[in-house]
């Protein structure tokens, strides 16, 4: 049982400006907290409908503690369950993914149709209704290819943020992708600390030494221009190409389209691309890269040569799994168009550094010693942004229950 009046006490205790207090990053009630009140009541990006490229497809994954399951059923349309047999609740499909014409419990053999209703449950009665044990459905929204679910009865607003991903997503074209890669990364780190991580860059130049080659690791907020002719070039030439390139951001979510260092045209290893047919074909290929962020969990970079998504799932109070995604065009030949190790290997390299710094960071938040500091206003305004975040939607939740 969470003590809720504990929880409201440690948001409250954090000062303006500064990170949380110590059980909010290490406290087995904040984590079941923090599965309840955030995850479960957040839009959760899955990835991509390239993912299920026919009836039968499915996507078996874990948000957090929690099992789903979407499908693509015979009619076309992808709906999203909670990944738990009617029955006594088994898991249905392990986590993966793969193709079946039919749901089928590994436990006691009950079967679902594409679409969550049973279809099949054997020696239950002549009494037993079929109808309504059919599987839970979750909400899911899908805009430009991307998938997204959520927990909550009442999820927040959608329909703005759709509009404008549409605007900065659509000439990626993901309609016309498939996914290359994915990997899993094992963190002993509070998974607030994994994002907080992944919202700024006052690390970068030292933590980061091949990221620093390509990305711009000392802009400041959303890549601001700030003046600097160059930056300011890009974006008029955004614009002359009909990309969308302003900051914007609603309450939970952030996008941007910027411009990478000097001579690079994607976020490699070299600087150049590594996929030899393009996803985005404007301005032949420099189109920067066009990020999106999504509390609590993920962001996502798309250059026009690939697309890799980082996302962050809570496993325990001091665990978190760290999902990779990399997308490319579903034309593009393995060996031929592209090498998987030369895709993968500079966010690859990227997230085993952030693991360590991670990592670390969570054995000093647990000393008797720790106290919460100020972020830098400068270098780390999207991770003081992201702690705001947290503390808002904890505090509404927190009224809401009261």
């Amino acid at each position: 049982m969470i003590d809720l009046n504990r929880i409201g006490a440690l948001v409250a205790e954090r000062r303006e400006g500064h990170c949380l207090p110590q059980g909010l990053y290490n406290g087995a009630e904040a984590f079941e907290f923090d599965m309840t009140a955030i995850y479960g009541r957040s839009w959760i990006m899955i990835g991509f409908e390239c993912e299920l490229p026919k009836p039968g497809s499915y996507l078996s994954e874990m948000i957090g503690t929690w099992p789903i399951l979407i499908v693509r059923g015979r009619d076309g349309e992808i709906r999203a369950f909670h990944n738990s047999c009617r029955h006594r609740g088994s898991i249905l499909c392990q986590p993966g993914s793969g193709t079946a014409p039919k749901i089928v419990c590994p436990y006691h053999r009950w079967t679902y149709d594409l679409d969550g209703s049973l279809f099949a449950a054997m020696r239950m009665g002549e009494d037993f209704d079929k109808a309504e044990h059919g599987l839970r459905q979750l909400h899911l929204r899908q805009v430009s290819g991307a998938l997204f679910v959520c927990f909550a009865e009442e999820p927040p607003a959608f329909d703005d943020f759709a509009e404008k991903l549409e605007v900065y997503l659509g000439p990626q074209r993901m309609e016309n992708a498939k996914l290359a890669h994915h990997s899993v990364i094992s963190e002993s780190a509070n998974w607030k600390l994994v994002m907080e991580n992944g919202r700024e860059c006052y690390h970068c130049a030292i933590g980061h030494p091949e990221l620093a080659r390509t990305f711009p690791v000392g802009v400041k907020k959303h890549f601001d221009a700030d003046g600097d002719d160059r930056l300011l070039a890009f974006l008029n030439t955004m614009t002359e190409h009909d990309l969308a390139s302003e900051a914007i951001e609603g309450s939970w979510w952030q996008l941007a389209r910027f411009a990478l260092n000097p001579d690079v045209v994607t976020l490699s290893m070299t600087g150049q691309h590594v996929v030899g047919k393009l996803m985005c074909d404007h301005n032949d290929g420099y189109v920067g890269s066009m990020r999106l962020a999504i509390d609590p969990h993920c962001f996502m970079h798309a250059t026009a040569d690939h697309v890799f998504i980082f996302s962050a799932m809570p496993v325990s109070p001091t665990e978190t799994h760290v999902f990779g995604k990399w997308y490319v065009h579903k034309d593009a030949v393995e060996g031929v168009d592209y090498d998987v190790e030369s895709l993968i290997e500079l966010w690859t390299r990227t997230n085993l550094q952030d693991k360590e710094l991670a990592e670390n960071n969570q054995r000093g938040v647990n000393s008797p010693g720790f106290v919460p500091g100020p972020y830098s206003a400068e270098a780390e305004s999207l991770a003081l942004r992201f702690t705001d975040w947290y503390c808002d939607t904890a505090q509404a939740y927190l009224a809401h229950v009261a």
